[in-house]
């Protein structure tokens, strides 16, 4: 019989198969629902780490620096995404705007946090304390950190309001996208592999 560490439930269908070592571009999927169990990352844990915290200093710049700016006949104003979290909650709507500070701001800083701490450790070849409490964490938080729909929808802001203001992308702007991009690859499903690394 095989060790628990060994094995892989398939989320979607409760179907059980052994745990394969990947080659670059390969994935494995469950043969009863077609779901993706395993792909390959190549991330070792220093570049996990490296990319954690490159991560977090790009949730600074996108969190502190401004979105966009905008301008009309010498007035200018620019927003940050606090801004737009404020903005939200001026009015009937505060509770989209509680949903708005969770899934652009806090959970991917909490995903940052919990996976510098994991991987810090990691790093060490150790378990971090709570390593088990971190980990259902960052599975619990991975569908609430929405940073690629603000992004998308800051895109297609600038884009209409070009056609009536002078809009400029902001420091922010790039700085989300490329958090978008980091968040994705170290905070996505193969962060599971760190239960069989550790």
């Amino acid at each position: 019989m095989d060790t628990p560490e060994r094995l892989i439930i398939c989320e979607h269908c409760d179907c059980v198969y052994q745990t394969v070592t990947l080659a670059r571009h390969q994935k494995t999927l469950c043969l009863r629902c077609g779901a993706v169990l395993q792909r390959y990352s190549g991330l070792t844990i220093q570049q996990r780490l490296a990319l954690s915290c490159a991560a977090a200093v790009f949730w600074l710049f996108a969190n502190f620096y401004p979105v966009m700016s905008i301008s009309l006949k010498g007035l200018k104003n620019s927003a940050t995404l606090w801004d737009s979290v404020l903005a939200l909650s001026q009015g009937p709507i505060t509770f989209i705007a509680m949903i708005a500070a969770i899934s652009i701001i806090i959970a991917p800083a909490f995903q940052l946090v919990l996976l510098i701490w994991v991987l810090g450790f990691a790093l060490a070849a150790r378990r971090s304390p709570g390593f088990t409490l971190c980990m259902r964490w960052l599975e619990t938080l991975r569908p609430w950190s929405m940073l690629e729909v603000c992004l998308l929808g800051a895109l297609v802001a600038v884009f209409k309001l070009a056609g009536m203001l002078d809009v400029l992308p902001g420091i922010g702007l790039l700085a989300l996208a490329v958090l978008s991009l980091l968040l994705i690859r170290i905070a996505g499903r193969d962060v599971r592999d760190l239960w069989e690394v550790l």
